[in-house]
């Protein structure tokens, strides 16, 4: 007789809030790759892989097949019986972010507190993968046989380039159909597209006298928000520094943005903190580099191609959100509007280069914004460098795999308003056609995915288990 798979989660609760914490503790950050004595060509380095050995180990420990594709990635098999060729695929990675500064609990110490587990992969997605994983092993516990196979997916490089994930496609079959446990509920049945190029112009030489931008450097990937911007200015005339601490205590009084200045040895650093986020969602971060330019544009450089390009930057970028104001602002009703993110910018007294991330609505094509930026790029003498898209997706919401998912999530949360959703996330659902994005934030929670001090509650780790094993279940008897 087949028990009852809601309450064997239940009954794991303790097991799988530790299982979570230790597999935080395990460090993935991709690293260069290396040529291991034992275990062979490692592609993102041996704390990735150490990742990957984690979930191979639970695996084996709970009676689950596995297949390592050359350590680009693998799989988690739960066999059907043999009744259907379908498999249902879980895709998830493995891999995080860098861990950044300002943690209140180490970032990869897995620390159980206030009805938390905190660290870096909580929510982003380790917690997810490891609660597919619990969802997987109540199924099988409970004596349940899937008509099916399912099959959860092990991918190891999805923060950067997804070469694993194509490596690994190139050996096994890809899935029917499922879901990657990568964004957030309820359903996500559309992905917009995205598109990073660069912006850059070379600086002529400027007068001999008067203050300098020596340097301005600011983020750390292009897909984030800049939550740090950082410049150096040098003047001959010590007392134009004098003015500018100045400015800066005007700015931050005036604005509430945190400018601050120091100096060091013969010139003058200004820092901005602003508030990190993911490209996808800009609207929940504040870009620090559009700060300090905002700040810079106060100033009064000896060379006149840099005020130029400040000016540039504050009237077509700024803080605009959505490419409104440099002639890309594209929308269409499926998915809203295209985001513009600044996520890189590196200056020094020769050239200066932005790094773009855009994300253009699903039913529009990636040149629009190519065609719209190009006449104010060439006005201003601003060069641009194109990068390749990676091509919207989208599945009807009223077809088989939403409607369920829907149904599932509605359930377990009562939430019956909301509807499935359009994303500019990108997941492993543009991997393989018949996925889509399920899970695990829920509305009305933190985007914490990327931060410091991000973590994931006990209490929805729990319900996110139910939510898949029940997706699971129905997907597949």
């Amino acid at each position: 007789m087949q028990k009852d798979y809601l309450n064997l989660i239940d009954e794991y609760k303790d097991e799988l809030v530790q299982t979570l914490s230790d597999f935080i503790k395990v460090k993935s950050v991709e690293g260069a790759p290396v040529e291991h004595p034992e275990k062979g060509y490692l592609p993102f380095g041996e704390d990735v892989h150490n990742a990957f050995e984690f979930m191979v180990n639970l695996a084996h420990k709970e009676g689950f097949t596995t297949f390592n594709a050359d350590n680009y990635g693998g799989h988690i098999d739960f066999d059907g019986d043999g009744s259907s060729d379908e498999i249902m695929g879980i895709v998830g990675h493995l891999d995080v972010v860098p861990e950044g500064e300002g943690w209140t609990y180490p970032p990869y110490s897995g620390t159980v507190a206030d009805g938390k587990i905190w660290g870096r992969g909580a929510g982003d997605d380790k917690g997810p993968v490891i609660a597919a994983f619990y969802a997987m092993k109540a199924l099988k516990d409970s004596g349940f046989i899937p008509k099916k196979k399912i099959r959860m997916i092990l991918g190891l490089d999805e923060e950067t380039n997804w070469i694993g994930i194509e490596k690994y496609f190139e050996k096994v079959e890809k899935p029917t159909f499922g879901f990657t446990p990568d964004a957030m509920f309820p359903a996500i049945h559309g992905e917009k597209g995205t598109l990073g190029f660069k912006l850059a112009k070379k600086f002529a030489a400027g007068k001999e006298k008067g203050l300098e931008l020596r340097s301005l450097t600011g983020g750390t990937a292009s897909n984030a928000v800049a939550d740090r911007a950082r410049a150096i200015v040098r003047d001959e005339n010590a007392a134009s520094y004098d003015k500018i601490k100045e400015l800066a205590a005007e700015y931050r009084k005036e604005t509430g943005y945190k400018v601050n200045t120091k100096g060091i040895g013969k010139t003058l650093e200004i820092t901005v903190e602003g508030v990190a986020a993911h490209a996808a969602f800009l609207w929940d971060g504040l870009n620090a580099i559009s700060i300090m330019m905002d700040f810079l544009g106060r100033l009064d450089f000896a060379n006149d191609d840099v005020s130029d390009f400040i000016a540039f930057y504050n009237k077509y970028i700024g803080f605009h959100l959505y490419g409104e104001a440099i002639g890309c602002g594209l929308e269409d009703e499926v998915s809203g509007k295209l985001t513009f993110n600044v996520g890189l910018i590196e200056l020094d007294s020769e050239s200066v280069t932005l790094t773009i991330d855009t994300r253009y609505p699903v039913t529009l094509e990636a040149d629009m914004v190519y065609d719209g930026i190009t006449p104010v790029l060439d006005a201003n003498g601003i060069g641009l460098m194109k990068g390749g898209p990676m091509l919207p997706i989208y599945m009807p919401a009223d077809g088989e795999l939403i409607s369920t998912l829907m149904d599932v999530y509605k359930e377990h949360t009562g939430d019956v308003d909301s509807k499935p959703l359009v994303i500019g996330g990108a997941t492993y659902a543009r991997a393989c056609e018949g996925i889509v994005a399920f899970g695990a934030n829920f509305p009305g929670d933190p985007d914490l995915a990327h931060q410091k001090d991000e973590y994931i509650e006990i209490d929805k780790l729990v319900l996110t288990t139910k939510i898949f094993a029940d997706a699971i279940y129905r997907l597949t008897k």
